[in-house]
């Protein structure tokens, strides 16, 4: 059992849940409680650390090849929750490209999202989660958007995050362009846009998703083939990044269900 806080594998752990630059330089990223950790295959699971209350109570959730017991006092040193479950696990990286995502899109249209700048982690994580609920193809994000392995993220992806194809890109606009003369339609949320219920999405589709306060920049919306935007009543001029992402996702999925 690991009792110590000063315990080498204790300090990486920490380390990992902290930083970005060195999740990436280990390509390593840790997921906390019970519903992620059941949802993670087992293939992906680089080391497992539970306490010993955890692994009485459900000896048969435990997998992977490695298992390390921790003490209580250990375990909610290397959580990121207030009330630790009990079991956290390390886990490889995703390591996905662009052409990955459209090729594994089995010759169906392919309805994508690429987003700039996102740096709300909840905003990031409900993204996630809502693709894989609007059965969209994936996820392309900007290199300057939130670390998706942000614990925040990763809790707030409920799981998606194993199932929903992403992944981060040098430059978001040469990608775009790619995709653009692949014969995808590029659509990008604005404020200048027009009603987005006005749009067929029945074809191909990226639909840009700009920063929380600013929007998409001016050189991304001008690859854009149009721009599209959710009508409103009152004073509101428009809806956070997951908000609008959900919207204009489901209007895709609705279409396409017709």
């Amino acid at each position: 059992m690991i009792t110590s806080v000063d315990n080498q594998t204790v300090k990486n752990i920490v380390k990992l849940l902290k930083g970005s630059k060195y999740r990436n330089q280990e390509s390593t990223y840790v997921i906390e409680g019970l519903r992620l950790y059941k949802d993670c295959k087992a293939s992906d699971i680089i080391c497992t650390y539970v306490t010993e209350d955890f692994r009485d109570k459900y000896p048969d959730v435990i997998k992977g090849e490695h298992v390390e017991i921790v003490s209580d006092k250990v375990m909610k040193h290397i959580t990121d929750t207030k009330t630790p479950q009990g079991i956290l696990a390390t886990v490889k990286m995703n390591k996905l490209s662009v052409d990955d995502i459209t090729f594994a899109n089995d010759n169906k249209p392919l309805a994508l999202l690429a987003l700039e700048n996102i740096q709300d982690p909840g905003n990031l994580g409900t993204i996630i989660r809502m693709a894989e609920g609007a059965g969209l193809s994936g996820v392309i994000m900007s290199k300057d958007t939130v670390d998706i392995y942000n614990p925040k993220v990763v809790r707030s992806t409920m799981g998606s995050i194993f199932r929903v194809p992403f992944t981060y890109v040098e430059s978001l606009g040469e990608e775009v362009i790619k995709l653009k003369e692949a014969g995808n339609s590029i659509c990008a949320g604005h404020l200048d846009g027009v009603n987005l219920y006005s749009c067929d999405f029945r074809k191909g589709v990226v639909v840009l998703i700009g920063n929380e306060g600013n929007g998409l920049s001016k050189s991304i919306s001008d690859i854009a083939d149009s721009k599209i935007k959710i009508p409103m009543y009152g004073e509101v001029e428009s809806l956070n990044a997951a908000m609008a992402a959900t919207i204009i996702s489901y209007e895709i999925l609705r279409q396409r269900l017709d």
